[in-house]
């Protein structure tokens, strides 16, 4: 069995521009106003032995985070910048994530994860 490691810098940023170009045109411009570099992030529970998670864009007091354990897009709150309040694993493309957070914003859905069909 293969020892785990974290994801990096590099592969994480040629993960996100791979995605990118799945984005409509409105979640793309959505997108564009929220990323930010990859940044590591603590997270209490899970993030010591990765040191810590990437969180890739900043909305209010929410985040979109990679959960490289889970290998996949999370959304997060945030109290404190650096900090990853809550902890998930989804194991969500970044456009679902983003499309998410939008209609989290746009229209008051719940972050809570739906079955894709």
């Amino acid at each position: 069995m293969e020892e785990w490691e974290p994801i990096s810098f590099n592969e994480l940023s040629d993960e996100i521009q791979k995605s990118e170009p799945d984005l409509s045109e409105e979640l793309s411009n959505f997108w564009q106003s929220i990323k930010i570099d990859p940044i590591k992030w603590s997270e209490k529970d899970y993030g010591d032995e990765g040191g810590g998670f990437w969180v890739v864009a900043l909305c209010g007091d929410k985040i979109i985070w990679y959960n490289d354990i889970e290998e996949g897009f999370n959304i997060s709150n945030y109290n404190k910048l650096g900090e990853i309040k809550d902890y998930c694993c989804n194991q969500d493309e970044l456009s679902w994530a983003v499309e998410k957070l939008f209609n989290f914003i746009k229209f008051g859905e719940s972050l809570i994860q739906r079955t894709r069909t």
